[in-house]
């Protein structure tokens, strides 16, 4: 062993021992530091999924002890820091964000935990099992052991339905058909609570509008058996209202579709399609409100019916609440039937909204500066609960952190009209009860767009869409685009332009493609709209095709030359994008979060196309991608962009139609709106024929790993309720682009710092 090594290991020894004596010395005399219990089991007879069962009892041990740290207990290090006369600023802050009071054996109750632990055993069937408890000491510290003798557990022998009144009883007995209770179940609480409440639930899709849970009662009789066997009883409590007993129809339906609640006007109600819809002045015509409510006269009462007409309605986007209430007629109540009116509280949001913002806006291509954006809203235009969105923009953008340098700075001004449907336009009807949770809405949209690139070139550019989006469920959301337009004219292309492009045919062949039409599909599962879920996955997949059906009406002008379409060269390719991210938040009120991220991504030429138009490649580098190299700065492959005269040219031609990134990023808070960052990328982009401007540099192989560029890095958040403004530097520590053997280089002295709104991912 060497002399270094030798040093590193003594010093690190020295140090945890400085670490362990700063702790031990503020131990109370008398006192043990408790670090834990651990329970062992003795039974008389096979325990079914015993390590289920011991992980479960072991999360009732209390109090729980001081966490740690690789082995150190650094909560309780800096609680000791802080309790000094000053502390100083850094102490009180690491205290405030990992500190933990002591936890001393003396904290520890064992036979109340010795109690809980022979409850816990009885609600699972382990009757008249036993719990004891001893302590193993050492010198500053302690933990207990429980050890636990665990008697044969009852089993059922019969479940049944005690006598309840004849409808409730007929019910009942056929919602227990697919009850989990089976012969030789294990006696346990927690399962006939779950029964309970899924019984509950069943009936109350039955019509049970007054129906509790908390009704009914198992009870177990022992009595007939000797050998720990018990017959399992479903009763009713005494004193259960008669009205919990029995279902309730819908008798009618009121759609006060224009509620306010200052007027209370009666209003003649208007028949439609046996509902009644009242609204002093016509809001939304009922024939297009209609569809969206699932309740009918003359059906059983349903919460999951009730739930669904209200998130449709909600769904539409022209009202502010949607509020569902019964009341019940008691003049129509029989022993066996129970009468309800279902009122449909519906409060419009203002029908016209203009909003004007000044928006700091960063872009995946680095571009950054200030935006004005004025947009005029009108939520029912045409009494069906369409919107119209009108919007305008100007904007000026120019290259954070980077020279001056040509193509760095732009204008825009763009105009965009956006109307949109909530419901589904088609020309087959197409019944919308397929669509449980929302109905789809149809989006049209025509945008025109004028892009000046100081002293390049300047791009206009048109586009339409047609297409519907729906939400599956509270996650899943799909969206699909069966008609997508795009034109881009370039003009006023400079001298330096034109001696791009005509140096990378490649380039200027992704820029000719002026017209693409195709369609896309697009779908989301997305759990990070679930706020209290720790563990948050999100996945996208979107596909891309363009050029198939205009391809039938296309024209060959010039043999060999591409086809064209009203005298505009088309573009045909299809692309494929996953977007994959895991969250795992944690901590105190999981305000800690470990985020990562996989992308892949391919777009494939055909037909009338050599290579993907330029506005549908990839890049890789920037504040969204690998933050250790700048925009468009890595790739393809190993291509090194400074092996060129230094020219800033490659900056329009580092593009490919493969990519690959790799992220993960750990999230913390510092102080108020505050968060830190610590991260890692890795990512390139490819081509999937060698591009002859590269040398063969960009072609994808099987190589592909070790061309990787990586970089690590810190950052600085400013997080003010979702609106996220970022800082973070980063440097590269494996650049594809050296030679092999000198990729692997920590470049600390070259970080590049990036600045952003909103998460990269």
């Amino acid at each position: 062993m060497n002399r270094t090594l030798k040093h590193s290991i003594s010093f690190i020894f020295f140090g945890l021992i400085l670490y362990s004596c700063s702790i031990t010395k503020h131990i109370p005399e008398g006192e043990r530091l408790y670090t834990g219990a651990k329970i062992e089991i003795e039974s008389d007879s096979i325990i079914k999924n015993e390590e289920d069962l011991k992980t479960e009892l072991e999360t009732i041990l209390r109090p729980e002890p001081n966490s740690k740290f690789l082995g150190m207990h650094l909560g309780l290090y800096y609680y000791y820091k802080n309790q000094k006369e000053n502390p100083g600023f850094i102490n009180k802050w690491l205290y405030k964000q990992v500190g933990e009071k002591p936890v001393y054996q003396s904290s520890v109750n064992a036979f109340e935990v010795e109690a809980v632990l022979r409850n816990r055993l009885e609600n699972k069937g382990f009757f008249y099992s036993t719990a004891t408890s001893s302590f193993e000491e050492k010198e500053n510290e302690a933990s207990a052991n429980y050890q636990l003798k665990i008697t044969e557990p009852y089993k059922m022998e019969r479940f049944q339905v005690d006598s309840m009144p004849t409808q409730l009883y007929k019910d009942i007995k056929k919602v227990i058909k697919s009850s989990p209770f089976q012969e030789n179940m294990r006696f346990d609480l927690s399962n006939m609570k779950l029964e309970r409440q899924r019984i509950d639930t069943r009936l109350k899709q039955k019509g049970y509008y007054n129906l509790n849970p908390d009704f009914f009662i198992f009870e177990a009789d022992t009595n007939q058996y000797d050998n720990k066997r018990f017959d399992l009883f479903l009763k009713l409590k005494a004193e259960v209202p008669e009205k919990a007993t029995i279902p309730y129809r819908i008798s009618k339906i009121n759609v006060l579709a224009n509620y306010d609640i200052q007027d209370s006007t009666y209003i003649k109600p208007e028949r439609f399609n046996n509902k009644n819809y009242i609204q002093d002045s016509l809001f939304i015509e009922p024939k297009y409100l209609d569809e969206f409510i699932t309740l009918k006269e003359g059906e059983l009462y349903s919460p999951e019916t009730s739930k669904n007409t209200a998130r449709r309605l909600s769904k539409i986007g022209a009202y502010k609440y949607v509020n569902i209430q019964y009341k019940e007629i008691d003049s129509l109540l029989t022993d066996s039937l129970g009468i309800l009116e279902a009122n449909i509280f519906l409060s419009p949001l203002t029908n016209r909204a203009v909003r004007l913002e000044l928006q700091a806006v960063t872009k995946s291509n680095n571009y950054t500066g200030p935006h004005l954006a004025l947009t005029y809203s009108n939520r029912n235009v045409f009494k069906g609960g369409e919107t119209l969105n009108i919007s305008t923009n100007l904007g000026y953008e120019s290259q954070f952190g980077s020279d001056d340098d040509a193509g760095l700075s732009s204008v825009e001004l763009g105009l965009t009209t956006e109307l949109i449907f909530p419901r589904v336009l088609f020309p087959v009807k197409i019944n919308t009860d397929f669509f449980k949770y929302s109905i789809p809405k149809t989006k049209t949209s025509l945008s025109l767009n004028y892009l000046n690139r100081s002293e390049l070139y300047t791009l206009l550019s048109g586009s339409g869409q047609f297409g519907y989006s729906w939400n599956a469920n509270k996650f899943i959301t799909y969206q699909f685009n069966p008609i997508s337009v795009s034109y881009t004219r370039l003009s006023n292309t400079t001298d330096e332009f034109e001696a791009i492009l005509d140096d990378n045919l490649y380039l200027q062949q992704s820029f000719d493609q002026q017209f693409i039409s195709g369609m896309t599909f697009s779908f989301t599962y997305n759990e990070m709209v679930d706020t209290n879920d720790p563990n948050q996955f999100y996945l996208n997949t979107t596909l891309d095709v363009a050029g198939n059906s205009i391809s039938l009406l296309g024209q060959e002008t010039t043999s060999g030359e591409p086809k064209e379409f009203l005298g505009l060269e088309y573009a045909q390719y299809a692309k494929a994008d996953l977007d994959f991210r895991f969250h795992l938040n944690f901590g105190k009120d999981r305000a800690q979060t470990l985020a990562t991220r996989l992308f892949a991504g391919y777009g494939m030429p055909y037909g009338n196309s050599e290579v993907i138009p330029y506005v549908k490649q990839y890049f890789s580098g920037g504040p969204y991608s690998v933050r250790a190299f700048k925009t468009r700065s890595l790739g393809p492959g190993t291509y090194d962009d400074d092996s060129d005269d230094d020219s800033d040219a490659t900056y329009w031609d580092q593009t490919g139609n493969i990519k690959l990134e790799a992220n993960i990023e750990y999230r913390f808070p510092l102080f108020s709106f505050f968060k830190g960052a610590v991260f890692a990328d890795a990512g390139n982009i490819w081509n999937s024929k060698a591009n002859s401007v590269f040398d063969g540099e960009d072609k994808f192989t099987s190589n592909f790993i070790n061309e990787f560029g990586m970089g690590t890095g810190v950052g600085l958040h400013i997080d003010i309720q979702g609106f996220v403004i970022r800082f973070d530097l980063a440097a590269p520590f494996h650049d594809p682009s050296l030679e092999e053997g000198k990729r692997w280089d920590f470049k600390a002295d070259e970080p590049v710092l990036n600045f952003a709104i909103g998460y990269s991912f």
